[in-house]
């Protein structure tokens, strides 16, 4: 596959950009800064803010996927879309967050007392952007949330997939490394299960 990665210079983006590799796929990485990152096989930088549509839209142009790695809150979650649309780009898969996941029906994680204050912005952000997805009819789009505790870590190929509610390891521990959720991230972009929905991964 051609794939556009947004925010490719970042923790998750970084690992996300491996896993494509290794798989063979031909990968465009977007940031804002390029400066500091290595030449790789099948791989091409581009610098780009994708919060200005008419700028980030070439960049995009016929890729098969545009893969979104961005803070939420530094992101325009219209101007993605609308970025995206104008390249042409049908498919859209976006690096989730967990705040939005369920503890129990109706209940967010974000909002629950020890839900850290500091972590608050980005999770609502990443709600919001969510929201945005949920109500877009065109763009076969993709959001994939981590466990609770996403960190660097093993690449073991052994998790969880769920939907909405947040994943409960039987150590009573919610989290997932990097190095898996990129399997399971570039396995729904090889392989599409959840088109139009958000779904999540965990131990």
């Amino acid at each position: 596959m051609k794939i556009a990665l947004i925010g490719s210079s970042g923790r998750v983006g970084s690992r996300l950009l491996a896993e494509m590799s290794r798989r063979g796929h031909e990968v465009t990485g977007i940031a804002r800064n390029t400066r500091d990152v290595s030449p790789q096989a099948h791989l091409t930088f581009r610098s780009a803010d994708a919060n200005q549509p008419s700028r980030i839209a070439p960049v995009l142009r016929g890729h098969d996927a545009v893969v979104s790695a961005m803070k939420f809150a530094a992101t325009d979650p219209h101007a993605v879309i609308a970025a995206v649309k104008q390249a042409a780009v049908k498919r859209l898969m976006v690096v989730g967050g967990a705040g939005s996941l369920e503890v129990s029906p109706g209940v967010l994680l974000m909002d629950t007392a020890d839900f850290p204050d500091a972590y608050k912005p980005e999770a609502a952000a990443g709600r919001k952007f969510l929201g945005v997805l949920r109500d877009e009819k065109e763009l076969d789009w993709t959001f994939l949330s981590p466990s609770a505790e996403f960190v660097p870590g093993e690449r073991t190929g052994t998790f969880r997939l769920g939907h909405d509610q947040l994943l409960i390891g039987a150590d009573g521990k919610s989290w997932i490394s990097m190095e898996d959720y990129a399997i399971a991230f570039v396995d729904e972009l090889e392989t599409p299960r959840h088109t139009r929905q958000r779904f999540t991964v965990g131990y």
